[in-house]
């Protein structure tokens, strides 16, 4: 058999909390056209503004969520890398989209240890073009320039959203701290994106955000459709976590300028429940599968105060999959089922 191995890719963090690291971070995120779609708003507004008065309030931000040993979403993601490292029989590289370790500088490592087939594992159980996507167009954009093609066999894992295995480890992840009882509801906050992107995205044009209900009825563009995903994993681990309807509920948090984005808002969300007289929940971000800046800082932080101070009392985050077994589980089942597949093409 050819020499195999599996790369882990996750969203990528600055290299450290200092503003010009941060700075540096933001602008390849943002500068991406998969990120930011709007040209003008990518080329202009994101160096002329936004690079000169976000980068000092998000290092104070990811200043509040980093630990010793450095990026909260990097820390995890190497116990990720590690863990399933010791499970399987291939090495295991870890890279992230953006900053360090890139993509690139990861595949050149891949190559020099003359590893010939590789399974890629964007970290992302829903398609988005902001997060799956552009992780997989990467990958290709980065072998191309590195004349390394004809080398190397890559495939992808698909996104999980739908795989009973994924919808199970969550449900177990999330199990012990819904039994806790002692809350009012389950908040289901995903990140969000623009609506444009979910139009966009639809192959039709005409089921998206257009047909009543569109996330509830059957249609091709599904596959690709963030929205339906997101509502499909509430669902799905409600049900698993016996949940009644009337106890949970989907927002999209992290929104950024004024085109319109994906609603209900979750800080919205938080401040109406509240005001409503709803005092005690707890909140699940499933988009994610490791704890970063948008789960710790935005919602464990922002988020707890924000619901606090319109009158809520108790706010507890359920942690991302992070290290738990279900998930490492969950990840080497898919390894092995690839090199399983791949042996199967080999021997016929």
């Amino acid at each position: 058999m050819p020499k195999q191995a599996a790369l882990l890719i996750n969203l990528g963090s600055p290299d450290s909390t200092d503003p010009a690291d941060v700075r540096r971070y933001l602008a390849e995120f943002l500068g991406d056209e998969r990120v930011i779609d709007v040209p003008f708003v990518r080329k202009v507004v994101v160096p002329g503004i936004i690079l000169n008065t976000r980068p000092k309030k998000s290092a104070e931000a990811y200043a509040q969520v980093w630990t010793d040993e450095g990026s909260p979403l990097i820390v995890v993601s190497e116990k990720q890398q590690k863990l399933l490292s010791e499970r399987v029989d291939i090495p295991v590289y870890l890279a992230m989209r953006y900053a360090n370790p890139s993509i690139k500088s990861v595949l050149e490592k891949i190559v020099a240890d003359g590893i010939e087939e590789l399974f890629v594992m964007p970290l992302y159980p829903h398609y988005a073009m902001s997060s799956y996507e552009t992780v997989v167009v990467k990958v290709e954009e980065d072998l191309k320039a590195l004349g390394l093609q004809e080398r190397l066999y890559v495939e992808h894992l698909q996104p999980f959203y739908k795989d009973p295995q994924y919808l199970d480890a969550l449900a177990e992840s999330a199990r012990p701290y819904i039994e806790k009882g002692d809350w009012d509801r389950i908040l289901f906050s995903f990140h969000g994106v623009p609506e444009r992107q979910i139009r966009n995205t639809d192959p039709s044009h005409a089921h998206c955000l257009v047909t009543p209900d569109c996330c509830k009825r059957p249609n091709p563009a599904h596959h690709v459709c963030y929205r339906h995903q997101c509502y499909y994993t509430m669902m799905e681990v409600a049900k698993r976590l016996g949940l009644k309807p009337d106890q949970f509920f989907m927002s999209f948090q992290s929104r950024l300028g004024s085109d319109p984005w994906l609603r209900p808002f979750t800080d919205q969300t938080l401040r109406e429940w509240a005001e409503s007289g709803v005092k005690k929940i707890k909140v699940m971000c499933p988009a994610f599968v490791t704890d970063c800046l948008e789960t710790l800082e935005e919602i464990a932080g922002e988020g707890a105060e924000e619901f606090k101070h319109a009158g809520g009392e108790a706010f507890e985050l359920i942690p991302c999959l992070n290290d738990h077994p279900a998930w490492i589980q969950y990840m080497f089942d898919r390894v092995k089922q690839w090199q399983a597949g791949r042996e199967q093409t080999v021997e016929a």
